[in-house]
């Protein structure tokens, strides 16, 4: 019996270069999860408010490693 799973499509998240703002990163979230890239936005910038360190650290680490999309 087997229980490996076989997905026929191979999701990546990456930066989205049309739809960017500042650095594509919002854009490719929203994208990858199939959200809406107005609410992805909104959320990053309540939660830079909140939480401004880790927030903007974390943007800057996922700009920095999330690849361009092709």
């Amino acid at each position: 019996m087997s229980y490996e799973r076989h997905y026929s499509v191979h999701k990546t998240l990456t930066k989205d270069v049309i739809h960017k703002k500042v650095s594509g990163v919002c854009g490719g979230i929203a994208k990858h999860y199939e959200l809406p890239r107005l609410g992805v936005r909104i959320a990053a910038i309540v939660a830079l408010f909140s939480f401004p360190v880790v927030t903007g650290v974390a943007y800057i680490v996922a700009a920095m490693l999330l690849p361009t999309r092709k």
